[in-house]
């Protein structure tokens, strides 16, 4: 071979050894794992200086990581991965705050229903203690009159599912208030 010394031999070479699938799987998880280990908790730290919610601080932190995770295998080759999960982590705060602000302004719109007499408060007490689908079916059938048919589409089900969340919810109205039910629903 021209070029190479004499003792130069081909067993010399360092090759890498070709990996299977599960050895880069299994160092894609130990990188990742590192830089959660590393990067969570300064991440979470910025996240809760800008939310100042411990909890939601967390959640957003933890959604930001789930991104990354399924982003992995592109961001991994990005020169600072942590920044990448940052950043993101950032967005969903701000988000959130811009969210939040709106939801609250929103509130401050809309006016409270007036409860004339104590049983519509009672029927009102006793929807807030209905599985929440069977709440929002009495709720779209009883206080804005709408059909089974629109139901079922506002909640995303087939039609016989939504009589059902009605029936069950008009049930349990019924067991909470002591009256009968009537099985009539269309």
């Amino acid at each position: 071979m021209r070029g190479f010394p004499s003792s130069f031999m081909m067993d010399q070479i360092h090759m890498p050894t070709p990996r299977s699938g599960a050895e880069l799987k299994s160092q894609n998880e130990a990188e990742y794992d590192l830089l959660f280990s590393m990067e969570f908790p300064a991440v979470m730290r910025t996240v809760y200086l800008i939310l100042h919610q411990l909890d939601h601080a967390e959640d957003i932190t933890q959604d930001a990581f789930v991104q990354l995770l399924r982003h992995w295998k592109r961001v991994s080759r990005y020169d600072r991965p942590g920044a990448w999960v940052r950043r993101v982590a950032i967005r969903l705060a701000v988000d959130s705050l811009r969210r939040e602000r709106l939801r609250s302004k929103l509130e401050r719109q809309v006016q409270p229903p007036v409860i004339e007499d104590e049983a519509e408060l009672d029927v009102l007490l006793a929807i807030q203690e209905l599985a929440p689908k069977q709440r929002a079916a009495v709720v779209l059938f009883y206080f804005e009159d709408r059909p089974t048919a629109e139901i079922a589409d506002i909640l995303g089900c087939a039609e016989a599912t939504a009589r059902v969340h009605l029936h069950r919810g008009r049930k349990r109205l019924a067991e909470s208030l002591g009256e009968a039910v009537s099985q009539d629903v269309s």
